[in-house]
């Protein structure tokens, strides 16, 4: 009710800004001009008569006097239609009264909704807000997903978010629900194929594996495909397969390939030879050396040393967070050697290593995305 009145005011307050200027009539000013000026000019003569002030004198203010005379008797002529406009005043007061209000209730009934109620705040505080916990975020897109069922959009979205919180199950849903709504990719088949296998604690399933032959299929280029296919052999213990297909993405990738250091440190897992590094790439996966050294090691202490260069970087990013290439490289290789837990956690540290650096953060995500991680 009080804001009805608040209109209601409003109203009025408008239509009396229109009405005020038509409601004030002229002053006849002129007129009186006139007549004073006359009287002046009687007076000139009446003074010259007795004496006062000479012909001279007399003829100078006549003609002062006859132009004020000539100007005020002008500015009446031109105020007289204004003074007669009486009926077209009217005409616009009746307009600003009737005429805008029932124009304005026109527009708004045909524009507007007036039994539309109230939006209370509760419902307007619903509205997802970036700063709220990734889980409620989460919580929202689900609960629009299960009004909106076939919004591909949506489902493309929320599987690699619920991958990276550990609901692979869910996450293989989505992604399942992605293909179908949002259409068939290599990427989409990869990405798959992933969280089949963290359904399965990081095991290339026959699920998982027909997952990443599918992507193959679509695109016989596709880096995460083709590196879980040789994850897969070497499950399988066909470690030479492994290695062949290994050799063949670095044979055929480009010399700035973000996914390089991983896969030459797959090579050096299974006792492969690591193609030479082309020309452009900055930084190898291991030492210069390191290599070779790790050919003639027994799986073990291939291991061993693995294991201890990954602890050396670990320790270096400690003191010097700011190499994101050093955290990529981190990440990897927790990832390579199974440890999951251990490359959220380098995922985490590096965040908040290079938060303050918008470009090392932009580096970071995109470098994290290509490893799956949805930077």
């Amino acid at each position: 009710m009080t804001l009805w009145f608040v209109f209601a005011l409003m109203t009025v307050a408008a239509i009396f800004a229109v009405l005020w200027p038509l409601s004030r009539r002229g002053t006849d000013s002129g007129g009186s001009e006139v007549v004073v000026y006359r009287d002046q000019l009687a007076e000139i003569d009446r003074d010259m008569a007795s004496g006062i002030i000479g012909a001279a004198e007399a003829d100078a203010a006549r003609v002062e006097i006859s132009r004020r005379l000539l100007a005020a008797a002008d500015q009446t002529g031109r105020e007289a239609p204004v003074q007669g406009s009486l009926r077209l005043r009217r005409a616009a007061a009746v307009v600003a009264l009737v005429g805008l209000p029932v124009i304005a209730s026109g527009f708004y009934l045909a524009l507007g909704s007036p039994r539309l109620g109230d939006f209370p705040l509760a419902e307007r505080s619903r509205v997802a807000d970036a700063n709220q916990p990734l889980a409620n975020l989460v919580a929202q897109v689900e609960a629009h997903l299960e009004k909106n069922p076939t919004d591909g959009r949506g489902w493309t979205v929320l599987a690699p978010v619920l991958s990276r919180l550990g609901r692979y199950d869910d996450a293989v849903r989505a992604y399942r629900n992605a293909i179908t709504y949002a259409g068939d990719s290599a990427d989409r088949r990869a990405d798959l194929g992933e969280a089949l296998m963290g359904s399965a604690g990081g095991v290339v399933t026959a699920d998982a594996k027909a997952e990443f032959e599918r992507a193959v299929a679509l695109n016989g280029d596709d880096a995460k495909a083709n590196y879980f296919l040789g994850l897969a052999a070497e499950q399988d213990g066909r470690k030479t397969d492994a290695a062949a297909l290994w050799q063949k993405m670095l044979a055929k990738a480009p010399s700035d390939a973000p996914w390089r250091p991983l896969v030459q440190a797959a090579l050096v897992r299974v006792g492969g030879t690591v193609p030479d590094v082309p020309a452009g790439v900055s930084a190898p996966a291991l030492p210069e050396g390191a290599v070779a050294a790790a050919k003639d090691m027994s799986e073990a202490d291939r291991g061993t040393m693995i294991k201890g260069m990954v602890d050396r970087l670990a320790t270096r990013l400690k003191t010097n967070g700011d190499d994101v290439e050093g955290w990529l490289r981190l990440v990897r290789a927790y990832l390579v050697m199974g440890e999951r837990d251990k490359a959220m956690s380098a995922l985490a540290d590096a965040r908040q290593a290079v938060a303050n650096d918008a470009d090392r953060l932009r580096q970071l995500n995109e470098g994290l995305k290509n490893l799956g991680l949805d930077g």
